[in-house]
């Protein structure tokens, strides 16, 4: 069957409202997806019956509500389509306008950051009519899932995607104000478009199930590297293997089902990591998305006998994941405000757009390091692996000279050309370069017509980072039309304006090795913030300077703000005492006793040779004890004192306080625990050692 015959297949989309809608209701639906507004109640009856009937068609029995929680996880709550049974018995299935529109999960169970008191229980999801509904194929049965915002009693946002959807309004609104100035006036909104590159690690199930740690925490927080990483460079791009081809085979199925665009899918860098990446969308949408391809992914896994791994560093010594967030902004008649053009010199509006870009990326760098914020993500960023914690703009040697002309002259008289280039082979044609090379070492890099945000950690919920970057850019398109509108003499001020934007703000531009040191202590000197834990980033979200940026448009309240601070502290300190407790379970039950074991084969061994023996060396043997000894005791204090450190933080009441001392002090402890075990391993008889062992799970799968 082709991927066109089924793609979609499962998504109540446009093309299905049309066939099974009123043409009247249909209008009334795309005009409030277009344009805002509101649905009637009696256009929302007839859309939820349609909708309903084609869910049952499909052998849906149940509908959810599917939204976003503060949790970075989607939940559900499924409800039949039954209703009461008539007179003679029989149950007519149903769903009405009102539970299409509206739901009430209980919002006392989700994060709220102190919005909401424990013991006040609504909440309210709303349905997301610009983002169609669609059917999940589960174990528990075929259900109906409506995409919702979640709010509180009070209005308060309590999910990721209210948020997004106000940032997204808000870029659209200063955006078309900048149009307008360029004589556009045909262009109602601009979308920002996204497209989220998943990265992701495979192990086989059985071997999943005998690490506690993979379990509990979703990372090894014990482990050797295996003789063979990934220094060969043989993985990446490499043949995909039989077992994981039939898992992306069948995650793709899935994912087409769902109208999911997946088109690539590869081999990444360290053995058992894979890439899948998806074709650009509107934003609200490809957050959707890619929340259902994560969790598609684990659901897929299991039916292989596999295991997903999402965590940004399930294994040491060895690249983690992350998730390239492909940001770029259009218009509703399709141009793109990112494309430069060939000679993007004479590009004016391009260049104001760029300029805008850049000054908010060096004005809102803590928010955007912010917005990548999540424990795991402590692990990788700044790793040699991704980029650094310092957020830095790559432009390519194109812009970076049209910058530096119009830094130091005021304009640009010319761009460098495209070039091409000769392989030297007289069969193969010649190949046209791009205007610039890539910078994998950039957290925020144009390629071509877009930016790609390298940061955002493989487990995050991307709503996080396009609501900032949406918001941070629509700030700075406003102030530039706040000036511009007042010109007699747009296409002049708009050139010094550019220039402007360009001589404040170029500091944040950096074509370099950001892995380096030298880069580091550059970064200092240009005053660039440097926040490398999730801990020390948090207190970028409650800044004067955010609120009046959140605040002027409308995307979070300062309750909502401190809230998700709360929140923030609350799950790094949480996750960090999950990750300690998993720890001292794993030492105390599991490693010790297997330790132990193995000095006791080690004195019987020199027993019974000196036995059988007097004369014979058991010089290795007593080494080796000796070795093993000394290697037990410093893990047996490391565990002590990890145990008290984690009482110590039983008393702290202050989650800022508690999320603070679990960096300082619970961290270091768990390091200090894991360095005597990982050494142990590489001594201890592999009969003896109660896990599987990094080369057993990243290479036998």
């Amino acid at each position: 069957m082709k991927i066109s015959d089924y793609f979609g297949e499962n998504v109540f989309s446009k093309a299905v409202m049309q066939e099974r809608l009123p043409s009247e209701v249909f209008d009334e639906v795309c005009s409030v997806m277009e344009h805002g507004g509101q649905i009637s109640m009696e256009s929302a009856d007839v859309v939820a019956k349609a909708m309903m009937e084609w869910a049952v068609e499909k052998g849906a029995t149940h509908y959810t509500h599917w939204f976003m929680p503060l949790t970075g996880v989607t939940a559900e709550k499924h409800d039949s389509f039954l209703s009461a049974p008539d007179a003679q018995g029989k149950v007519i299935l149903k769903l009405t306008g009102k539970q299409l529109i509206m739901g009430e999960p209980d919002a006392s169970s989700f994060p709220t950051g102190g919005l909401r008191a424990t013991h006040y229980a609504r909440g309210y999801t709303a349905w997301d009519i610009t983002s169609p509904a669609f059917v999940k194929e589960m174990a528990c049965g075929t259900i109906l899932c409506i995409p919702t915002v979640f709010i509180s009693y009070t209005g308060e946002a309590l999910d990721n995607k209210t948020p997004l959807l106000r940032s997204m309004e808000a870029l659209s609104q200063q955006a078309i104000r900048i149009l307008r100035l360029f004589g556009d006036r045909t262009a109602k909104k601009v979308i920002p478009s996204v497209g989220a590159e998943q990265e992701y690690f495979i192990v086989d199930h059985d071997k999943y199930l005998q690490r506690r740690d993979l379990i509990y925490t979703g990372r090894t927080l014990f482990g050797s590297p295996a003789p063979k990483g990934q220094e060969l460079e043989d993985q990446y791009f490499g043949v995909i293997r039989e077992r994981v081809g039939e898992f992306m085979a069948d995650l793709n199925r899935e994912l087409w089902k769902m109208g999911i665009p997946a088109t690539t899918q590869h081999n990444e860098v360290a053995p058992a990591q894979h890439e899948s990446a998806p074709i650009y969308t509107t934003c609200n949408i490809a957050v959707d998305h890619n929340q259902l391809t994560m969790e598609t992914m684990k659901r897929v896994a299991n039916r292989h006998g596999l295991v997903c791994l999402l965590h940004e560093k399930p294994f040491a010594g060895v690249n983690g994941s992350g998730k390239h967030n492909n940001w770029s902004i259009s218009t509703d008649t399709g141009e793109n405000l990112l494309d430069p053009g060939t000679t993007p010199s004479d590009n004016l509006q391009f260049l104001l757009v760029l300029s805008c870009i850049i000054k908010a990326v060096d004005r809102h760098a803590d928010l955007l390091r912010m917005s990548t914020a999540c424990v795991g993500n402590d692990q990788r960023l700044g790793a040699d692996e991704a980029p650094t914690a310092i957020v830095s703009i790559f432009l390519g040697s194109q812009l970076q000279d049209v910058v530096e002309q119009i830094v130091e002259n005021g304009a640009a008289a010319k761009c460098l050309s495209a070039e091409q280039l000769d392989t030297g082979v007289s069969t193969l044609p010649l190949i046209n370069k791009d205007a610039a090379d890539r910078n994998r070492t950039s957290p925020f890099a144009f390629t071509g017509n877009k930016f790609e945000f390298r940061m955002v950690g493989s487990s995050d919920c991307i709503a996080n980072s396009n609501t900032v970057l949406n918001t941070i850019v629509a700030e700075a398109f406003c102030e530039a039309a706040d000036v511009l509108e007042k010109s007699s003499d747009i296409p002049r001020d708009a050139i010094r304006l550019v220039a402007e934007n360009l001589r404040r703000h170029s500091r944040v531009i950096f074509n370099g090795n950001g892995y380096s040191e030298e880069w580091i202590a550059e970064a200092a000197r240009r005053g660039l913030p440097n926040l490398p834990s999730m801990v020390s980033s948090v207190p970028s979200l409650t800044t004067e300077k955010a609120v009046d940026l959140f605040g002027k448009f409308g995307v979070f309240t300062a309750a909502e703000l401190e809230s998700r601070s709360e929140i923030m502290y609350e799950t790094f300190a949480k996750v960090t005492l999950i990750e300690a407790r998993t720890m001292v379970h794993m030492a105390a039950k599991h490693y010790i006793p297997a330790i132990v074991r193995y000095c006791t084969r080690l004195g019987d061994s020199v027993c019974k040779v000196r036995a059988a023996c007097p004369k014979a060396s058991v010089r290795v043997q007593e080494a080796l004890l000796e070795q093993t000894s000394a290697l037990l005791t410093a893990a047996s204090d490391a565990l002590e004192a990890l145990r008290e450190a984690i009482d110590r933080s039983n008393r702290m009441d202050c989650v800022k306080e508690l999320a603070n001392y679990c960096h300082d002090t619970v961290v270091p402890a768990m390091k200090a625990l894991r360095d005597p075990v990982d050494r142990l391993e590489m001594i201890v008889d592999k009969d003896l050692w109660p896990v599987p062992t990094y080369g057993d799970l990243v290479f036998e799968v």
